[in-house]
């Protein structure tokens, strides 16, 4: 094949040691791998024009986008390349070249910018690890003073980077990989409260005041992120008579130091270090102070792509029908036509309109992803020759591996209360489509591509009254839970709508940053009579739930609509920030408060009357693809076209209503709908 020597050039600002590369679909582009991504060298008479020549396959259509990032040699001789994705390009429609002649200048322009629209996001976790710490009141005050000179001290606080743990007779040449390894590490605060939000910013020299209302969080970025020495400075806010004359820094206190091996030491992701401070003098401590840590990793067995990224992307629709557990709710007694979360009951809800069917999962025993609502389950134990009576057991989900998990016959945990246990003695067998927990697996392979999948990932929470959700107080490694699950969606997601959701703030956080393809809402409970109040405080209101989704730079919310109805702005308030918001909750199968949320513009609701509300149906995607299919034909091909489908237009009210609000076809976080 002939070949165009193309050489491109885009405009950008870059940090120090940072560059600008460019992917593409093509071989020559490293085939949307940013491991293959071709760089850029800046020009030499202008520092923010990059440029490179590539050898591109002629009269080929070639897509691409430009990143900025670090490349880095890798510590083991011979080791690949190091690639570290700072910010990339995210159109929906890449920039594209057909090149033709034997040469071809390409000027881009700015990098970010395409047909006019600036769209860029951060990057995700490639071959660093990212270390959270977090101060906050959740419990009491992460901070405990014994001295009694400090005793009524407000303290400001702040994080720095002492260095790297190293022998002091340990030299470096000044561009070795383990130098350029260090100059990528980063440390960045982020504060949320209900009032908003400050994040991905610089500490200012004496540090930040802590709050009851608010959560403390520091960021670090890092290639030896086991390797670290942090620590804490404390300074007086008030700085009166404990002053000492001649201080760099007036107000001075004292330091708590943490060393990040100890997290690696004690083989746990996410924990709580209570660490001493130490006074001015070193010697003496004058209370402790309490440290949430989170450590993420990359995802392991699995290299995220370049070629399309959903993870902030929402085309804005009439509000859209989201199928409870598929059809509902098995325990929401009116809606019990098919058992919840199986096979059968998202093809009921695909068959009935459901835009996206939302289910439940987490791993068996044997780490195989599932879909099952609750975090535990019933075993009945008989016995013998008594065919009336038998004892439950509640056993955690966790504990039993998938085909023992195929064997059971289900019971809620809550019949354990019950004494009227006839489903359990009846001896029927399961039907294949009805049988409990399917493996998502399954799941993707049996439910059509079209219906969408709002995937809550099941994790524990801590209560206000300090018991856990389950009664279950320790769960999988968070990493390792999430690798699995995540890798399962990320190789058989297809062309299907994905859009991730979970209870856990943290999980939110990790999913945002351990790939780069699909988006995840935070659930909130909110404000609400109905459940116990969750330990954390960026769980307790749907408002510091728009600012945590916010800080993290995530899709959106799926709030509580106890709370929503009572505080409809809520919504208009957290779309005015770019955030999409769905709504949950008992309250949403009353056709009234579906109506309400609605003309709220909301974007999804999700609720199990969606088989009794929607006949049997196409759904809201495969409408606007007729539609989207009937503008391209030709007015001879619609007139030739036995078809009746290309010369009848749909009048259903909602597809009029998406044809006058938008004219493209691309699909909200999923693949374009062709």
């Amino acid at each position: 094949m002939e070949t165009t020597q193309v050489t491109l050039a885009v405009r950008g600002e870059t940090s120090s040691g940072e560059v600008i590369a460019v992917v593409g679909s093509c071989e020559a582009l490293g085939s949307w791998s940013y491991q293959n991504a071709v760089v850029l060298l800046p020009d030499g008479s202008d520092e923010k024009m990059w440029t490179t020549t590539i050898p591109m396959p002629q009269g080929v259509v070639s897509k691409y986008r430009y990143f900025k990032g670090f490349f880095l040699q890798s510590k083991n001789a011979g080791g690949p390349r190091q690639v570290l994705v700072n910010m990339w390009e995210t159109h929906q429609q890449p920039r594209t070249m057909s090149p033709t002649a034997s040469h071809q200048n390409i000027d881009d322009g700015h990098f970010g910018i395409h047909n006019g629209v600036n769209c860029v996001d951060s990057g995700w976790l490639t071959c660093q690890t990212e270390i959270r710490l977090r101060l906050h009141y959740s419990k009491t005050s992460p901070v405990s003073i014994t001295k009694k000179k400090y005793k009524k001290s407000r303290f400001r606080i702040k994080l720095t980077l002492e260095g790297f743990e190293e022998d002091e007779d340990e030299e470096e040449e000044e561009h070795s990989p383990s130098s350029l390894h260090k100059e990528t590490t980063t440390l960045e605060i982020s504060m949320i409260s209900a009032n908003g939000y400050k994040s991905r910013h610089s500490q200012p020299e004496c540090g930040y005041a802590l709050e009851p209302s608010q959560w403390t969080e520091y960021s670090i970025h890092s290639m030896d992120a086991y390797n670290l020495e942090l620590t804490f400075e404390f300074f007086e806010e008030d700085m009166g008579e404990h002053v000492v004359q001649g201080d760099g820094l007036p107000g001075y206190v004292g330091t708590a130091c943490l060393l990040s091996s100890s997290f690696s030491e004690s083989g746990k992701d996410y924990g709580v270090a209570t660490l001493p401070i130490m006074g001015r003098n070193s010697r003496q401590t004058i209370g402790k102070v309490r440290v949430d840590y989170l450590v993420i990793r990359p995802i392991q067995g699995y290299q995220c792509e370049m070629s399309s990224s959903f993870t902030k992307y929402w085309k804005k629709r009439s509000t859209l029908n989201v199928g409870h557990r598929g059809a509902g709710s098995t325990h929401a007694a009116r809606h019990q036509r098919v058992r919840e979360n199986t096979i059968a009951s998202f093809k009921s809800a695909a068959k009935h309109g459901a835009a996206y069917v939302e289910f439940d999962v987490h791993l068996s025993k044997d780490a195989v992803p599932i879909v099952y609502h609750d975090l535990t389950c019933c075993i009945s134990t008989k016995k013998k020759n008594d065919k009336t009576s038998l004892e439950l057991i509640e056993v955690p989900v966790k504990d039993l591996t998938f085909d023992q998990l195929q064997l059971l016959k289900l019971v809620h945990a809550t019949a354990i209360k019950e004494t009227d246990n006839k489903d359990l003695l009846d001896d029927e067998e399961e039907i294949d489509e009805h049988q409990p927990f399917p493996s998502l697996s399954q799941i993707f392979q049996a439910i059509p591509e079209h219906v969408g999948f709002n995937i809550e990932l099941k994790w524990i929470c801590q209560l206000k009254d300090g018991s856990w959700d389950g009664n279950l107080s320790s769960y999988f490694n968070m990493n390792t839970y999430l690798d699995i699950i995540l890798s399962c969606v990320l190789q058989k997601g297809g062309k299907r709508r994905i859009v991730f959701s979970c209870f856990d703030p943290d999980i939110c956080t990790m999913v945002r940053q351990k790939q780069n393809k699909y988006p995840i809402l935070f659930l909130s409970q909110g404000i609400t009579d109905k459940y116990t109040d969750l330990m954390d405080i960026r769980c307790q209101s749907t408002q510091i739930a728009i600012s945590f989704a916010q800080s993290e730079n995530i899709l959106g919310i799926s709030g509580h609509t106890e709370e929503l109805l009572k505080n409809r702005s809520y919504i208009a308030d957290a779309q005015s920030k770019g955030l999409v918001v769905f709504s949950w909750g008992d309250d949403n199968n009353e056709h009234e408060n579906r109506r309400r949320l609605r003309e709220q513009g909301v974007d999804g609701l999700i609720y199990d009357s969606i088989c009794e509300e929607l006949g049997e149906q196409q759904n809201f995607f495969q409408v606007e693809e007729q539609h989207s299919l009937q503008e391209v034909i030709t007015e001879e091909t619609r007139n030739s076209s036995s078809c009746s489908c290309y010369s009848i237009p749909c009048s259903a009210a909602f597809c009029v209503l998406s044809e006058k609000r938008s004219g493209s076809v691309e699909s909200d976080s999923g693949l374009s709908s062709s």
